[in-house]
């Protein structure tokens, strides 16, 4: 695989053509210099190519009906946005599709109530639920080095979050989808790069934002300006 040039590196966030012109959106379209549908052709057929295996293929099938499913009036001229189906209810949906008996649910500890909501759902709409706590195998924090004044309660017992172990625990329960609920920042990536099975979010941690990360972005100009104006570390 050849070393990308350095000033094509896709940068999608920064493309400033209007939705209805890009190039990813209309083959009529057009893109800047760092367009990857446009420099990155090798890339994207490599991405294509994967669509081969047939699980994939099925997986990514799925998740396209379910996303058109999503919206009501589809084929209303002109067609205008009506979202009706909450997350939760997606996801039932697409275990339904993919024929998913047996689903993970993996979740912090301060979301033991909406993990216990959660399983209810699940259950009720036919699965069998295996979940796992972040603090499962009370393995103290000390077990990967951190000094007491590292800890969230100096001075205290405390035992670490273990995402790997969530992983570990759905693998051996061999799940065939996985619900991660509330996992910190780090924790959620040990836990989705281990996890054997396709894992999805259904909510993520939040701690100032009650859960809801997309405030301070939608703050920027206001109460979230710091984020723009001072060095965060």
């Amino acid at each position: 695989m050849s070393e990308p040039n350095q000033k094509n590196l896709p940068r999608c966030a920064n493309c400033g053509v209007p939705k209805p012109e890009k190039i990813c959106i209309t083959k009529e379209g057009r893109g800047p210099k760092f367009c990857p549908t446009l420099h990155e052709t090798e890339a994207i057929e490599a991405a294509v190519q994967l669509l081969e295996d047939p699980q994939t293929l099925e997986f990514a099938r799925q998740a396209a009906i379910q996303e058109a499913e999503c919206y009501i009036n589809r084929d209303k001229k002109p067609f205008v946005v009506h979202p009706v189906k909450p997350r939760l209810q997606e996801i039932v949906e697409f275990a339904h599709k993919m024929k998913y008996k047996r689903l993970g649910l993996v979740f912090c500890d301060g979301f033991y109530k909406e993990a216990l909501a959660v399983a209810k759902v699940l259950k009720r709409q036919g699965f069998e639920v295996v979940s796992a706590i972040c603090k499962a195998g009370g393995v103290p924090k000390e077990r990967i080095g951190l000094k007491q004044e590292e800890k969230i309660r100096i001075g205290a017992e405390e035992n670490m979050c273990n995402p790997l172990a969530q992983a570990e625990l759905m693998n051996r329960a061999h799940t065939e989808l996985n619900i991660v609920l509330g996992l910190c920042v780090g924790h959620d990536s040990l836990f989705l790069k281990h996890a054997e099975a396709y894992s999805t979010i259904l909510a993520v941690k939040d701690r100032v934002m009650g859960h809801n990360p997309l405030a301070a972005v939608y703050t920027l100009e206001s109460y979230s300006e710091r984020f723009l104006k001072t060095e965060l570390r």
